[in-house]
């Protein structure tokens, strides 16, 4: 069996670390090649240490020396930068790049994979949020397979293979709720970010649980489910489904709903990414259905939760809208989790930021890049009050 080379953007993250977690289960299958970090120079040196890659990149280049050092007496090449990223990805002996960095950050170096023909095991759904329709586009031009590592998309890509051309009526795209799925207005306008931290069912990183708690993680979910599957977003139905245990399903025209049910463990759609079209066997936990009592269902309230009605009109207004709801997000989002920010304020100047920010109906690259500073510079004035 000849081994897949993996290329893993944000290694010391919670999708980073999972993924190391699949590639030590199975050393027979995959090989590190190449993996990346923000700052977390310590844990990064730790994994370059244990998986000996061919190349370790810190994205922060002042920690390049500690990095360099550390690791000097490996045969590792040492780079740093986020040009360094964007180049690393594209050696000819990667066959995977998994695209975990969390944020905006992912976006350059998985355009640059996919221009270099990867197979992208795509975990930053934000890369689809902002620039979605120029990632299909590249992807299609440069043959490069973009496969679902979310749970959500990792299960509706589950249930639409062997499906061929059956016409899709619905995508049902499920959320827990997070922390404060029965909260009132007035109790969420009180909550703190170690409130939102603690997510009832799923171990994630900081930013994508506050994401949760506030619905704008769903609300990129719509987005991204758009892209990959290439449907509306007037069909994509979110369900706030409290267990975790349906992951997603999909609705066909007949009537028939498939779905994927699992424990809520990230390794398991980790893993499909990486051996897709095949299934390995796992020792990742297993769903009892005798011990599940209720299956619940519910319908989202997007007064209480405008994040997610807010995703869905930056959808459908298109262009760079999408952008600007990201570059907003991400300001409010690290504001909250600093506490210069209330948590239903978010909302609000994520609102003004769309509402305020230049708008351009066909985008490029460059465009993009714009509209990330401009959407980062108008939320992070509303967050200081002028």
């Amino acid at each position: 069996m000849e081994k897949k080379r993996l290329a893993i953007l944000g290694s010391t993250g919670s999708i980073g670390t999972q993924t190391l977690e699949v590639v030590r289960c199975n050393p027979e299958r995959f090989e590190v090649y190449a993996i990346c970090a923000h700052r977390n120079v310590e844990l990064l040196i730790e994994q370059a240490r244990e998986f000996k890659p061919e190349v370790v990149c810190i994205a922060d280049e002042k920690l390049y020396d500690q990095l360099k050092s550390a690791l000097g007496d490996l045969d590792i090449k040492i780079w740093a930068g986020e040009s360094a990223i964007a180049e690393m990805v594209t050696f000819p002996s990667i066959d995977i790049v998994v695209a975990s960095m969390v944020g905006y950050a992912g976006l350059r170096p998985t355009i640059a994979a996919i221009k270099a023909g990867k197979t992208i095991a795509l975990a930053n759904k934000e890369t689809l949020v902002v620039a979605g329709e120029l990632i299909c586009e590249l992807a299609q031009q440069y043959h490069s397979p973009v496969l679902p590592v979310d749970s959500e998309h990792s299960a509706i890509f589950q249930s639409l293979v062997g499906e061929g051309n059956n016409e899709i009526e619905m995508i049902l795209l499920t959320a827990s709720g997070g922390p404060f799925r029965t909260f009132t207005l007035e109790q969420m306008a009180h909550v703190t970010a170690a409130d939102a931290l603690k997510h009832p069912n799923w171990d994630m990183g900081a930013k994508i649980t506050i994401d949760s708690a506030s619905m704008m993680n769903k609300g990129f979910e719509v987005i991204e489910a758009k892209w990959l599957f290439g449907v509306p977003a007037e069909k994509i139905q979110v369900l706030i489904h409290p267990q975790s245990i349906v992951h997603s399903a999909v609705q066909f025209a007949d009537g028939a709903i498939k779905a994927q049910l699992g424990a809520p463990d990230m390794r398991l759609p980790i893993q499909y990414a990486l051996t897709y079209p095949d299934r390995i066997t796992s020792n990742f936990p297993r769903v009892d259905l005798f011990a599940i009592k209720d299956l619940l269902f519910e319908q989202p309230d997007m007064n209480r939760f405008p994040n997610l009605r807010l995703a869905y009109e930056a959808t459908a207004k298109g262009g760079n809208t999408p952008c600007v709801l990201n570059a907003a997000n991400e300001v409010v989002n690290l504001a909250f989790r600093e506490g210069k920010c209330g948590f239903l304020r978010m909302s609000e100047i994520i609102a003004k930021t769309m509402a305020t920010a230049t708008f351009v109906a066909k985008p490029t690259y460059e465009d993009y890049v714009e509209t990330d500073k401009e959407a980062r510079r108008l939320a992070e004035q509303m967050v200081h009050g002028k």
